[in-house]
């Protein structure tokens, strides 16, 4: 392969996953580390890439940085697909659950509709509004009030006020990034302190964040990994990652993303 056509081919690697590790690039295109951070700069140079220590992410992404929900939700679908179907089997009926606003956690939300007797606590309107259409008589939904983001979280003040008057059994966590030194982050400062608080409203946190969010930072820090008791996430991550977070997480679970189920939503 050509320098030109494999730098191309990690152009677009980047660009699916929203970052990529060296160590990764290696492996894939059996060269040497020099040749792949040369690579690199060179997509660098022309403003193609960010280059972050250990590989490069997509161009913008700042630790403010915040993409919408429609962008997000076409990205890393059959990891989110296979987190969701995994995460599912944490729920148990009977139970009061929080689930975070996200692309992943609304994945997740087809799956739990079939879940009997449930009570769902979420500051998501399009999580809310897939259990509305669901229209089981033995579920219970608890939409928090707020300010809209740009993920469509319901965050600020009315969200904190309901969030911390509950108490729940679960959460289902969506993150934006994780790393060692920042736990796992977002990049609205509101929103962290929603999330915060029903991390405090939890007996157990599990985590859902698919492979290219570790080493991403956002602005404001949710909760430590630690904090995590359960973190599921997709075979695409990377050694290191592995070894930090099965070291600091309750317990890690890694899924083999299969072929994209496609959502439909219009029920």
């Amino acid at each position: 392969m050509l320098a030109q056509q494999r730098q191309q081919a990690i152009l677009e690697l980047v660009q699916q996953r929203g970052g990529v590790r060296v160590a990764d690039l290696v492996r894939a295109f059996g060269v040497s580390d020099m040749t792949i951070r040369r690579d690199l700069e060179v997509l660098s140079d022309r403003g193609l890439v960010t280059k972050v220590h250990g590989g490069a992410t997509t161009v913008g992404t700042a630790s403010t940085e915040e993409p919408g929900f429609a962008a997000k939700s076409v990205r890393q679908r059959q990891e989110k697909e296979a987190i969701a179907r995994r995460a599912a089997q944490l729920v148990r009926p009977g139970t009061a659950i929080a689930v975070s606003a996200g692309t992943t956690t609304w994945t997740l939300a087809h799956h739990l509709t079939d879940v009997p007797d449930l009570t769902v606590v979420t500051n998501s309107v399009r999580i809310a509004d897939v259990f509305y259409r669901a229209a089981r008589a033995d579920q219970t939904i608890v939409l928090t009030g707020g300010i809209r983001t740009p993920s469509d979280a319901l965050v600020g003040p009315v969200a904190l006020s309901a969030i911390r008057s509950l108490n729940v059994d679960l959460l289902l966590l969506g993150v934006h990034g994780m790393s060692t030194r920042a736990g796992f982050t977002t990049p609205n400062l509101m929103e962290a302190e929603t999330d915060r608080a029903m991390v405090t409203a939890a007996r157990r946190l599990a985590v859902l964040a698919d492979h290219t969010k570790w080493g991403t930072v956002g602005l404001s820090t949710i909760a430590r990994l630690g904090d995590a008791d359960v973190l599921i996430t997709d075979s695409g991550i990377g050694d290191d990652a592995r070894k930090a977070l099965s070291e600091t997480v309750g317990e890690l679970v890694i899924v083999d993303a299969g072929p994209v189920r496609d959502v439909d939503d219009s029920r």
